[in-house]
């Protein structure tokens, strides 16, 4: 009996250091979190009831007018669709291209492959404004001023998207591709039935932050694009708070909507997410 009750001391003080940096990590996931709740809550509150700045947390009453004067004073569902639309199809380019490209660079020998990937490493570390003018006038001279292939086209390949794929493939052993090969497999056959499934988390991972930078896009949209109608949804923030500066419930209450689909896209992928993420640590 001695020895099994020593043995659970021994384990609870083991155990310890766990609890306290779980309620650590706690503490500080609710604080992050504190921002997005006090948002909801205010989209449910009246805007007189927020500008007074009452000491109350909770809405004294709730109301969703904030919510019907999103969709009834702005084409809202239509920002929305050339949100996802646009979002959608920069996030499954990206996925292709970064697997492809990372395909190639890890498994394939060709002349200036180095020069090539330290090329592609390098528009990571130029910023966004340095080619905000030369990218401008590109769009420009192929007529795309005002069109939502102005903002899918620049964002069709990732240099962090290949660099991550790579480094995955890189780990994957040519033994397995050469029986493909050997089984006479072409080379996108073994691509896309051998090598895409070895990498979901990498996948995972990329798509997620791709969908999550193509969604809250701001600047470059507000550049390209002029029309009430072509606009995505991070502009309609400025619509709000321009044609409403004082519906303050109006914003909150957009700014909810907006955020949805990042949280479904991420809920759905979480898993490998967090695989990829572990996984690119261990490497």
């Amino acid at each position: 009996m001695g020895i099994l009750g020593g043995g659970v001391m021994k384990r609870q003080k083991v155990d310890l250091p766990y609890v306290l940096l779980f309620l650590a990590v706690s503490l500080g996931a609710f604080l992050m979190f504190i921002p997005y709740l006090w948002m909801i809550i205010s989209s449910l509150k009246s805007n007189l009831e927020i500008i007074s700045a009452s000491a109350n947390i909770w809405p004294e009453k709730v109301t969703i007018d904030g919510y019907k004067t999103v969709f009834s004073d702005a084409p809202f569902l239509k920002w929305l669709f050339n949100s996802f639309i646009t979002s959608t199809l920069i996030t499954t380019a990206t996925l292709f291209t970064s697997a492809l490209a990372g395909y190639i660079f890890a498994k394939f020998k060709f002349k200036g492959k180095q020069l090539s990937f330290i090329l592609i490493l390098s528009t990571m570390m130029v910023p966004f404004q340095v080619m905000m003018i030369p990218r401008y006038l590109i769009i420009s001279d192929l007529g795309l001023i005002n069109n939502l292939m102005a903002i899918i086209i620049p964002n069709l390949m990732s240099g962090f998207g290949i660099f991550l794929c790579k480094q995955f493939i890189e780990s994957i052993p040519n033994d397995l591709i050469e029986a493909a090969r050997i089984d006479g497999a072409g080379e996108f056959r073994t691509f896309w039935s051998l090598i895409l499934p070895q990498i979901k988390p990498a996948l995972s991972a990329i798509g997620i932050f791709t969908f999550m930078a193509a969604w809250n896009d701001y600047l470059w949209p507000l550049i390209v694009l002029n029309d009430l109608d072509k606009m995505t949804v991070p502009l309609a923030l400025v619509f709000f708070n321009g044609q409403h500066a004082v519906n303050y419930n109006v914003v909150m209450s957009a700014s909810v909507l907006i955020m949805i689909p990042v949280v479904i896209v991420f809920l759905i992928f979480q898993k490998q997410f967090i695989k990829g993420m572990t996984l690119t640590g261990m490497k």
